[in-house]
């Protein structure tokens, strides 16, 4: 195995593309809470061609941002997209206390978000709020079980077992919290 990556402290930021930053600075300020820190305004030369776009940064937390693009030219907006199909399965989660997910859920609802575009689910190990942003970006926002540190504790034991199980065909659920917590 190689030597671990060096990671100097956190994630710098997670980047998308919009073609509409006013909505998406709306949600995120005025709905979510994260301010809005940066716009930088560029012109480049990028894959051979001259670019003029703009990037925002969010931050989340700890200096950690999300950040977006959006393009001047409509035709560049659309080479970088990327347009990909709507997934619960592509999503950015972030951890959250529960005040702050209850205050989320509560602005989205003022808001007039509602399914499909927001929703809830338990997964035995976390409990998550997530929401499609105006960029089409589903964020979580998780609170962690109260047992988190055991429940984790006991993954990260058989990681690499459960791993070559499934892979060998066993596809047999380990997560019994979240069997119960559906039930």
């Amino acid at each position: 195995m190689s030597a671990k990556p060096k990671i100097t402290s956190r994630l710098h930021h997670n980047a998308h593309v919009t073609t509409d930053m006013e909505a998406v600075r709306k949600f995120y300020e005025e709905i979510i809470g994260f301010p809005l820190i940066a716009t930088w305004c560029e012109k480049t030369d990028l894959f051979g061609k001259e670019r003029v776009y703009m990037h925002c940064f969010f931050e989340v937390g700890n200096g950690e941002c999300l950040a977006f693009f959006q393009f001047a030219d409509e035709e560049d907006g659309k080479e970088f997209g990327p347009e990909l199909p709507l997934s619960g399965f592509r999503h950015l989660a972030m951890k959250v206390d529960q005040q702050t997910q209850d205050g989320i859920r509560d602005r989205l609802a003022a808001a007039g978000y509602k399914e499909p575009d927001t929703y809830i689910l338990n997964h035995g190990y976390c409990y998550s709020l997530y929401v499609f942003d105006p960029a089409r970006l589903l964020i979580e926002f998780t609170v962690d079980h109260e047992d988190v540190d055991k429940i984790n504790a006991e993954r990260r034991a058989d990681a690499h077992e459960e791993l070559e199980r499934w892979l060998a065909g066993d596809h047999s659920p380990n997560n019994e919290a979240y069997h119960r917590a559906a039930d």
